[in-house]
């Protein structure tokens, strides 16, 4: 090679990006014919992965089927989790969750030197959306109830399934806890409430059916079919019970008290998190606001695992009215505001004795009039990177802190 050849060779590999191919020749091909080339960079995203769709959760003929050969048995097969999905897969509603099912072959895969390609996150959104849909469930009770079929779908299972919208829990006045977590938790705690029961043929935590079984609690059994029509996730446990609807009234008289109230919160999950929250840091109670979803919501009920009703609640209360009742008991109305100038710890300390939270709507955030209400506005000291918090977060945090202020008052 001539010395005119070298120097042009090594101009062009100091010249060329990151994880190009350092063969000078190859270069001119980038532009002509990507269709020709053997290559990663002349393949588009499809033919990487063979005849494979994005989202799609086959892996087709890729590599002569190899894999295939190794996932194919384990989807067919026996060797399933209890929750009945993929062995392996968490329950529906995790969101630490992956969509990719058992994770033994993912490491394989990975292994072999391949890429791992995942589902898109809006995919992933959509089956959530349509699962948990109120549209959808009115849709599916409406076909349930058009059918002649007495057998299949007996009346008694007609008004269990009307439990999955909120006209039917309105209308019966009873509310489903589903998944083991859920029933344990109503059993143990609000048996009085408990009306029965279901659970399918191939449920065997034993130790839940002898608790429910000591607590004179009916046990009834389901198809696989019943149980999957009114579970409002994507796998079931294989087990729901149906209490009525009920609540107790947060004690305003007290010395020492925090109460939550909740402006407009849609998003079950969030309300279901409320809860808990309120729950672990000894809230006194919660007050819902109109247009804040139900708190007998299935969602609601498996994200608070249940112990929702452990917290003293009231719901479809007008809030304007509430303010001006709990002034009169002697609370602080604390409201939330991104332009407050004072944290919650800055408030005098006599003034914290009984306070009330004012938390809002996940995407409008708290209605401006009610903050002009309240009679004091906060923030949460936080990097100036970050404009807001998610409305379970930001409750939780001040949860947290009037916790310790009231423990620093007794």
């Amino acid at each position: 090679m001539s010395e005119e050849n070298k120097n042009r060779t090594v101009k062009m590999t100091l010249d060329r990006k990151f994880g190009v191919s350092e063969k000078p020749e190859r270069r001119p091909r980038r532009d002509d014919d990507r269709e020709e080339r053997g290559g990663r960079e002349g393949r588009s995203f499809d033919d990487r992965r063979g005849d494979r769709k994005f989202g799609d959760k086959k892996f087709g003929d890729r590599r002569e089927g190899r894999f295939d050969r190794e996932r194919r048995p384990r989807r067919d097969g026996d060797d399933r989790g209890s929750f009945g999905g993929r062995e392996g897969r968490r329950p529906f509603g995790d969101r630490g969750r992956s969509f990719g099912g058992d994770r033994r072959p993912r490491r394989e895969f990975a292994s072999a030197g391949a890429p791992i390609y995942r589902q898109r996150p809006e995919e992933q959104k959509e089956e959530v959306e349509e699962v948990l849909d109120e549209a959808a469930l009115e849709a599916r009770v409406a076909e349930v109830e058009a059918s002649e079929d007495s057998n299949f779908n007996p009346p008694w299972f007609k008004r269990m399934l009307a439990l999955t919208t909120e006209k039917g829990r309105e209308r019966e006045g009873r509310f489903l806890g589903e998944g083991v977590h859920v029933v344990q938790e109503l059993v143990s705690n609000h048996r009085e409430l408990v009306l029965g029961v279901y659970v399918t043929e191939a449920f065997n935590d034993e130790a839940l059916i002898e608790q429910i079984n000591e607590a004179e609690i009916k046990l009834n059994v389901l198809t696989d079919e019943q149980m999957k029509k009114i579970s409002s996730t994507v796998t079931t446990q294989g087990i729901v019970a149906v209490a009525r609807i009920a609540s107790k009234k947060p004690v305003y008289e007290s010395s020492r008290s925090v109460i939550t109230l909740v402006d407009a919160v849609q998003d079950p999950g969030n309300l279901g998190t409320l809860f808990r929250t309120s729950l672990g840091f000894g809230s006194d109670g919660m007050i819902l606001g109109r247009g804040t979803v139900s708190p007998f919501n299935p969602k609601v009920v498996r994200g608070s695992s249940g112990t929702f009703l452990r917290v003293p609640f009231e719901f479809d209360v007008d809030l304007v009215d509430q303010i001006n009742f709990l002034r009169s008991k002697g609370y602080t109305i604390i409201a939330t505001d991104l332009h407050a100038k004072q944290s919650l710890r800055q408030i005098p300390q006599n003034k914290l004795r009984k306070m009330a939270f004012l938390v809002g709507n996940e995407g409008a955030g708290t209605n401006p009039y009610f903050i002009e209400l309240a009679d004091e506005t906060v923030k949460i000291p936080m990097s100036s990177e970050l404009e807001s918090l998610n409305v379970a977060v930001a409750h939780g945090i001040l949860s947290y802190e009037a916790a310790q202020i009231q423990e620093e008052l007794k």
